[in-house]
Order: C-alpha cells, then structure tokens, then sequence
C-alpha cells in the first residue's frame, strides 16, 4: 500500500468529495459542505478509514494557490473603483464583524490575536455560495446583485492584506515579545511584501504577456495549460521561499499578472478546471480538522459565531448600506446573499492556524460555521421578499432606512428629462430595468426615434442617463407612484425587462390598474411562465429559451441553404404557439 499512498489519498479524497457533493448538489445546496463532510469522514477525528492528513495539506496548497491565483486574474483596480461607497460599506461590516468574533471568542477565554483571526474570518463570505444563490434566482443583473459581487471582490482583496498582516499578529501573540518588536515585524513585512509586489508586478509584466503570448503562437493547448499552472506555482513558491509570504499572496500577484495580459481569457480557461479539482481537495482537507465533539463541548461558542454569521452580519449590511445610499431590496439582497462563510476563511484560517496563532479547534469551529450557514443560507436568501415586507408594513422604520436612498432619488428626479408634451401617447414608452436587456431596448428605441423612459432602482444608471439627457426616474416600479412619475398614465407602451417573475408581477398589475389600456411588453427566461402572464393580461411575452432555439435554428438553417421563407415561417409557428393571447380590449 506504501507505493501507492499518495494514489490511495487523492483517490479518496476526490471521490468521497464527488459523492458527496453531488448529494448536496441535488439537495439544491452548494457543494461544499459535502466536500467539508468529505473531510469529516476521513479525517483522524472520526471512525473508519483515516487519510494522511500531512499529504490532504500539501493537496490543498496548491487548492489554496490555483483559489487566489483566480481570484487575480478577475481582479480590475478599476472595476473596484466604481464602487467605492461599496469598498467603505466592505470595510466597516468587516471590522463590525470582526469585533463582535473577536468579542464572542475572548468571552470564551481565548487569546486576543486568535479571537482576532476567528472574527476576521467569519467576516468573509463565500464567492461560491454568493453568486449560486443570486443566480438561481435570477438576481445577480440586479442593483443588489451587482452590489453583492463587488462587496465580495472587497472581501477577496481584505484576505490578501490580512494575510500579509498574519505573521505580525503571530509574533504579538508570542508572550515576552515588546511593542517595538511587533511594529519592527510589520515593518519588515510590509517591506517585504513591497519589494514582491514590485518585481512580480514590474517585471511579470513585462515578462509574462510576452511567455504567454509566444507560447500561444505555438498552437499547443498542453504547452500553454502547463505554462499557466508554473507561472502560479513558481510565483507562489518564490514568495514563500525568498519573500517569507505566503504562497496565497504570491499566486494573487501572479494571477493579476497574467490578467493583464492579451491571453488572460484562455489563461482563466485552463485554470478553471485544476483549480475546481484541487479545491475539492482544498475542502476535504479543512473538514479534516473538524472535532465533531465541540459540538458538544462548545455549544455557546458555536450558537454565537453563527449568530454573527446569519444575523449579526446580515443586519450591519443592511444598515452600512442603507446609510451609503442604497435602497433597502439592495440592501437585502447583499446583507442575505452574503450570510454565510467559506472558501477564503478556512484560507485565513489556515494560514494563522500554521503561525501557531488560531487553535485546531478554531478551525474546527469555522468548519461548523460554513457547514450550517452555507446550508442555511438558501432558506434565508429565499425570506428577501418576506423581509421587505415586513419592513414595508412599518412605514416609519421603512423611511427611515430609506432615506438616503430616497434623497438621492429626489436630486436625480429633480434632473428628469420628460418627453415632450406634444408626443403622441402611441410614442410614449416606459422601460422597466436598464439592465443588459434594458440597455439594448432603448438604444434600438432611440435609433428609431422613440425616446423611452427608463425606471431602475440602480441610482448610478440613473443618473448616468440624466447627464445624456436621456428620460430616466429612480424608483422602484412596484410602488404606482414611480409608474405615475415616469408616465405609465399617459403611455401608450410599457416593457418590462425584470427576469424575475416575483418582482414583474407587481409592475404589471400596477401598470395596468393606472392606465388599462396600456399595451404591455415582457421579457420572460421560461416558456412555463406563459399561462401565468396571460392572466395578468399583457399584450406579448419574449421568452429568452425560446428565442435562443429559434435564432440558432435560424442560423444553421440559413448556413445549410434552407430557402429564407421556409425558415421565417416555422419560426414564426413557433412564436405562435406560445403567444399569449391578450384580451381583446387591448
């Protein structure tokens, strides 16, 4: 069995990783409690079968460097820039978060710069498990969607410092170490951390487009694969070996590296799937260090950190952002989407963990904290509707919470730009949602000669189109008194670009108690929303499922040398039998 003990430990790894993760795949959860429950299984706190916990870490390394070397090659400065209220609101729930773990854990008797490192983790939310939940509802082209991914980009960034920041609160939590010591310690750190970020940025880029580049010329997908994979692993290595970092930070600079260069797109392809499978194992072995007995012993301890996880967090999102200016459903949206941990605390944790600084049982404690709030994060992302509502049943809480948002809504409406009077009620349009759809409708709209009036509740778009002199109101469309402020009484058209059938049934409904003879557009994802928009009485639906087998039939159709009428007329067949059928009045 010897010679075959690292074939025996990657085997087992990945397939309990694979059975279980396909269990909770199919219980509508994200995958990686079933990896961590993987872990649990085979790791030397449980009975049966016990892999190599020294060997599952090494695996896991290079999870950890393939898990940040993505996280750079995503990561635009500029891209963070436009959401700076985002980075302040990022910060602040950080260090509230923080504050409350660190509090919670030195209540329990642990040392301060272990407490510190337990709530710094559980501050940080999984990019998984986020963006999972706000796809499945169809969320994340919304305001709140769009908000979410870039506090979670924050997020990212924040580990990457606090990892350069791990060995100064290493050496501070030795005993008989002075202040001066400590600020010495981090001195060299940051010097360190300078001069890496010098030489892989300065040099790796000039150096690396050019690798990459010829190495593509070669025409080789297995050269270019291979040279992806050493640039992160040599970076990551060359940190930790001559800088004294970590491999984490090391692979984050070399992902940005590589993400500047003109390949960067095939570099994410490539690294896509080794980085998937050695995160599998990443995850296996972190549930190995799972203590199923502190459950047991800690029960307070653990109630408590996933009270700041699914609640204290959620909570301090809504209000930093509601005072940021953002309106409360983005504000929900980012509070209940993020309510869980993952992927980048067990790295922190980790990493402090071999400092000597976090227990094993604070990782263990993580473990438990991922494996229940990632399971319960869908059911909670899921009360959104049910939590506005509340909120919206006291009016005074309500505005209260709303009135940044509220106020910044007044100044862009102030500049609204209407159509002008004379317009024929047939040329009045209203779109709702400006997002990728929205975008499109009303440049082809005003190609044509048809202003539109736009309602989003994004207040930078906006206020973006206010400064082109194009109709737009903030607001949201459910409430009748944002349909009466962009027109809908007057209109002759509205079309509804909301995927989310949730959040287009009260425009429509709405819309239509204003101004019944208003003629009603409305993109639909699922041709099995018809019968329920039929009765809401809308005037014609645009089903993208649809629309996408009509179009690629069209084109193969076309390229195959089918006569042009043939194809319009079957495509049209199709239309026709999922139109719905609009009542005659309109």
């Amino acid at each position: 069995m010897h010679e075959h003990h690292l074939i025996f430990n990657l085997t087992i790894g990945l397939t309990l990783g694979l059975i279980l993760g396909f269990l909770t795949n199919r219980l509508r959860l994200s995958p990686i409690p079933g990896y961590l429950i993987a872990g649990t299984i085979v790791g030397p706190h449980t009975p049966g079968v016990v892999a190599d916990t020294s060997l599952a870490a090494q695996f896991a390394e290079i999870g950890v460097i393939l898990l940040m070397f993505g996280v750079g090659l995503h990561f635009h400065l500029r891209d963070l820039l436009a959401h700076r209220r985002i980075i302040i609101g990022t910060l602040s729930q950080s260090l509230c978060a923080t504050l409350l773990g660190a509090s919670l854990a030195v209540a329990f008797g642990w040392k301060l710069s272990a407490a510190m490192v337990l709530g710094a983790a559980i501050s940080v939310a999984s990019t998984v498990v986020m963006v999972r939940n706000l796809t499945e509802r169809e969320h994340l082209a919304t305001p709140g969607g769009k908000a979410a991914v870039a506090w979670v980009i924050v997020e990212d960034i924040l580990v990457v410092v606090l990892l350069v920041l791990l060995p100064a609160l290493g050496a501070s939590a030795s005993s008989n170490v002075s202040g001066a010591a400590i600020l010495k310690s981090l001195g060299i750190a940051l010097l360190k951390l300078g001069g890496l970020a010098g030489i892989v940025l300065f040099l790796g880029s000039r150096f690396v487009p050019w690798l990459l580049f010829h190495v593509a010329r070669s025409r080789s997908k297995e050269l270019f694969t291979l040279t992806v994979l050493v640039l992160a692993l040599v970076t990551a290595a060359g940190s930790a070996i001559f800088f004294g970092a970590s491999m984490a930070l090391g692979a984050f600079l070399a992902g940005i590296v590589v993400g500047q260069s003109s390949v960067s797109h095939q570099a994410a392809a490539d690294a896509l799937p080794m980085r998937d499978a050695f995160a599998v194992l990443f995850f296996v072995s972190v549930g190995m260090l799972f203590r199923p007995e502190l459950l047991l012993s800690e029960p307070w301890l653990v109630l408590g950190v996933l009270g700041v996880i699914l609640i204290a967090k959620p909570v301090a999102m809504l209000l930093l952002l509601t005072v940021l200016g953002y309106s409360v459903p983005t504000a929900i949206t980012v509070g209940l989407s993020l309510a869980q941990i993952g992927e980048f605390s067990f790295i922190l944790g980790d990493a402090a963990r071999k400092l000597g600084i976090l227990p094993r049982e604070g990782q263990s404690l993580l473990v438990t904290g991922a494996l229940i709030s990632i399971t319960l994060n869908p059911l909670l992302y899921r009360m959104s509707g049910w939590i506005e509502r509340q909120l919206r049943a006291r009016p005074r809480l309500w505005r209260c919470l709303n009135r940044r948002a509220e106020a910044r809504g007044r100044d862009v409406n102030a500049r609204l730009i209407t159509p002008p009077s004379e317009t024929p009620t047939f040329l009045r349009v209203v779109v709702v949602g400006y997002g990728p759809a929205g975008q499109t409708l009303v440049h082809i709209l005003k190609d044509f000669g048809v202003i539109a009036t736009v309602i989003d509740l994004d207040v930078d778009a906006v206020s973006a189109l206010a400064a082109e002199n194009s109709p737009a109101i903030y607001g949201d469309a459910r409430q009748q008194e944002v349909l009466r402020g962009a027109g809908v009484d007057k209109a002759g058209y509205l079309l509804v670009t909301l995927p989310d059938m949730a959040r287009r049934t009260p425009v429509i409904l709405g819309a239509r108690a204003i101004n019944p003879d208003l003629r009603i557009f409305v993109r639909a994802r699922h041709i099995s929303e018809r019968d329920e928009l039929e009765a809401l009485g809308v005037t014609a639906v645009t089903y993208e499922e649809a629309e996408v087998a009509v179009h690629l039939a069209e084109a193969l159709l076309s390229e195959i040398g089918a006569e042009g009428r043939l194809i319009q007329e079957e495509a049209d067949k199709i239309r026709a039998a999922i139109a719905v059928h609009a009542p005659e009045s309109l």
